[in-house]
């Protein structure tokens, strides 16, 4: 069959016909491989911060390349692990998700600073050689920070309680002072109380709790709607990170380790994990820099 003949049957122009021709006889498949040099270079480095954090996606790789001062874009990151085949699925976070959708109705006011609002609950944790654990935490709304884990078999009053002072105790040590002091109007002198928002569990509810928050000034509690965990949203999303970036990739066996490397995972979560909410920033930054907090305003969800 002549050349032309073929081409007008299969739809194609003869001069493409015989470029195509050309590139196979010469051993190229289709068009490129483009020249990529700005990926080429980061390649490497992108694939060993994945490695490092294989439970966050390519725009978190990006934000902590670029705060250890390497010159990358989110785009030229996703293309590099694609590359090496370390791209999250799509929807890898959409699980995650579902259950912490944080709801600004939840508050007359939205919070623009640290010590505003704290969420307080409850998550359930069993352990490879048996026993299940309750973590308590006090997440602060606006910062994101995680304030210290209080870790029992049950979750009563008492462990509320106990999850609370640990809170207490790490906000006076990051603030030099006592939670008062900190909370104190510099001109009035009045307390700006801290809004502890918590469901309506058996634990916040009861008498010994009550009691604990009108011993605080400094505290005010303030429940959820029934049926509404949406409305305590950061906490049980922070919750969700602990489990699904670091508790659920490991074998944990006790007690001393579940403690230990919930720990662990506190600092990661304070010091280095770059928060899309919070820009990419860390919580540890957004709490210790009051510039970032009007820039934050708006955003913080």
């Amino acid at each position: 069959m002549p050349i032309s003949r073929f081409c007008t049957l299969i739809g194609i122009p003869r001069r493409t016909y015989t470029r195509w021709r050309a590139a196979a006889a010469c051993g190229r498949v289709g068009k490129g491989p483009w020249p990529a040099p700005v990926v080429d270079a980061i390649e490497p480095v992108a694939a060993k911060y994945a490695a490092d954090w294989p439970a966050w996606g390519h725009r978190k790789i990006a934000w902590l390349m670029a705060a250890d001062g390497h010159q990358v874009s989110a785009s030229s990151v996703e293309r590099a692990l694609r590359r090496r085949g370390l791209l999250q699925p799509v929807d890898y976070q959409g699980e995650r998700r579902a259950l912490a959708k944080a709801r600004k109705a939840a508050f007359a006011d939205p919070p623009t600073g640290p010590n505003q609002v704290w969420q307080l609950d409850f998550s359930e944790y069993e352990t490879t050689a048996g026993g299940i654990w309750r973590l308590a935490g006090v997440t602060d709304y606006f910062t994101k920070i995680e304030h210290g884990w209080h870790i029992a078999p049950t979750c009563t009053g008492a462990d509320a309680i106990a999850a609370v002072q640990i809170a207490i105790a790490e906000a006076e040590r990051l603030a030099g002072c006592s939670l008062a002091e900190a909370l104190a109007d510099p001109n009035t002198g009045e307390i700006r109380r801290i809004r502890l928002v918590t469901d309506n569990g058996a634990a916040f509810k009861g008498a010994a709790f009550a009691r604990f928050i009108a011993s605080r000034p400094e505290l005010l509690h303030i429940r959820t709607r029934r049926r509404s965990p949406g409305q305590n949203g950061v906490r049980e999303r922070a919750f969700g990170s602990l489990k699904y970036e670091h508790l659920y990739r490991i074998e944990i066996d006790d007690l001393p380790a579940l403690a230990r490397e919930s720990e662990a995972y506190r600092h990661v979560f304070n010091h280095i994990r770059p928060h899309e909410a919070l820009g990419g920033h860390r919580p540890i930054e957004v709490y210790t820099d009051p510039n970032l907090h009007p820039q934050l305003s708006d955003r913080i969800i």
